[in-house]
């Protein structure tokens, strides 16, 4: 990643009775939300939280999803026009609501 690009992450906070299934996000969900926004999605990372903080606590995320884009004008013409069909796929994985942050990165 490079200083000045934009990092949308989507945040899956963990908890009793949450479920996430990892395998789709990975495999079907995150594959789709690529070929919607095509070639402004710079990169894309997944993350499946393990602890939190230590080995007895559990992780405050389920997982978290990165994509980076170069600025947020490509943000947003890539996801706007397909946030209706990104959102629509959720309840195949999970059933957390998401927390979205973006974020400029700096290093």
């Amino acid at each position: 990643m490079k200083k000045g690009m934009i990092k949308v992450s989507v945040l899956y906070p963990n908890g009793e009775g949450k479920t996430f299934d990892m395998d789709y996000y990975c495999n079907k969900h995150v594959p789709m939300v690529g070929k919607l926004l095509g070639d402004s999605v710079k990169a894309a990372t997944v993350e499946k939280g393990l602890t939190g903080g230590g080995p007895e606590s559990p992780a405050l995320f389920a997982a978290m999803g990165n994509l980076y884009f170069d600025s947020m004008e490509e943000f947003g013409n890539s996801f706007g026009p397909n946030a209706d069909k990104i959102m629509a796929d959720l309840p195949n994985f999970t059933n957390i609501e998401p927390s979205v942050q973006v974020s400029e990165v700096m290093i």
